[in-house]
């Protein structure tokens, strides 16, 4: 055991499927020699080759429509898309074959295909460089979609989602990258669907998931001195959806926010927002929040800092609900 970045963890992930299973590869821009953006895919292409680190042409639908190919017969491919928000060039691929593949065939052709992509702000890069996309991909019945927050969860969730025979969208958020974590040396998953309770608390859940964990717990740690105790639900994997474990956390706390960088409007926290609404509304002390996302374009430079969640709003927030 001991602790590493959540880069390293993302790329020792890629590194332990790679050497285990030979019909894994992955193709993306600029992965192979140079080592990936974010230097994610370091020392692999040296490692495994060009045929199984294969840097590709500026062609998000391409690259997504190959790996699509090499999935339905048999391969275990990792697309990556660079920024989340070149994610639109791809979606046909992603939403139209990959997720409805194994339904039109009667389960006769599985798409075990991963697509990996960088998300989020906190670059202050704006409008084409941190946006958060997730549900848009959470609409679609077919696909699953992970969205980690440490250095632990992003290596045992990307691990079984390579493994997993369904396509995964593997969302990674890019201010993360620096977090470090203990992650164990030994041999090790994360099963999808399986929310993970950051913190215990009996006042108010926050339910979240990607970087608002690390500005929810401390959201939490500043209420804890006002004497309001706060529960930290981080969903790990959007679908399938922990509903048991969110419910079973507002059944104990009888209060729910739900924290999340993208637009508030249509988010995805509209839909835990409805689902605990749906089963709970009786036991519920005051209205659900979500803190979410200004409803704009991301602004360049330090505006953005006014457009993502706080943890002063998520302060404010929780004290007004538990007033």
């Amino acid at each position: 055991m001991g602790k590493i970045n959540f880069r390293w963890a993302i790329t020792h992930a890629l590194d332990e499927e790679l050497a285990r299973d030979d019909k894994v590869f992955m193709i993306g821009q600029d992965i192979g020699k140079s080592g990936g953006v974010f230097g994610l895919t370091r020392g692999l292409h040296e490692k495994y080759g060009s045929w199984r680190v294969k840097d590709s042409p500026i062609s998000e639908e391409g690259i997504t429509g190959l790996g699509v190919g090499a999935a339905m017969i048999g391969y275990r491919p990792i697309v990556e898309i660079m920024y989340m928000d070149f994610i639109t060039l791809a979606i046909e691929g992603i939403a139209n074959q990959a997720a409805k593949t194994y339904y039109v065939t009667n389960g006769n052709i599985k798409v075990p295909m991963v697509v990996r992509t960088l998300a989020g702000g906190g670059f202050r890069a704006g409008i084409h460089h941190s946006q958060s996309l997730e549900s848009w991909f959470t609409h679609v019945p077919g696909l699953k979609v992970v969205y980690p927050s440490t250095p632990y969860d992003v290596k045992g969730l990307l691990k079984s989602s390579i493994r997993d025979d369904n396509p995964v969208v593997f969302i990674e958020h890019k201010a993360l990258f620096s977090i470090k974590g203990e992650v164990p040396d030994e041999e090790y998953t994360v099963p999808l669907g399986k929310a993970d309770i950051k913190r215990e608390g009996s006042d108010l859940t926050i339910i979240t998931y990607g970087k608002p964990v690390y500005q929810s717990l401390e959201a939490a740690e500043k209420l804890e001195k006002e004497g309001i105790d706060v529960e930290v639900v981080d969903l790990r994997t959007l679908v399938p959806l922990d509903k048991e474990a969110v419910l079973e956390s507002v059944q104990k706390t009888n209060r729910a926010m739900v924290v999340y960088e993208a637009p508030k409007e249509s988010g995805f926290g509209a839909e835990v927002s409805s689902m605990i609404s749906e089963e709970l509304i009786y036991d519920l002390d005051a209205p659900i929040k979500r803190v979410a996302g200004a409803f704009t374009p991301i602004p360049l430079g330090v505006n953005e800092d006014a457009h993502f969640p706080t943890v002063d709003r998520i302060v404010h927030e929780a004290k007004e609900m538990c007033r």
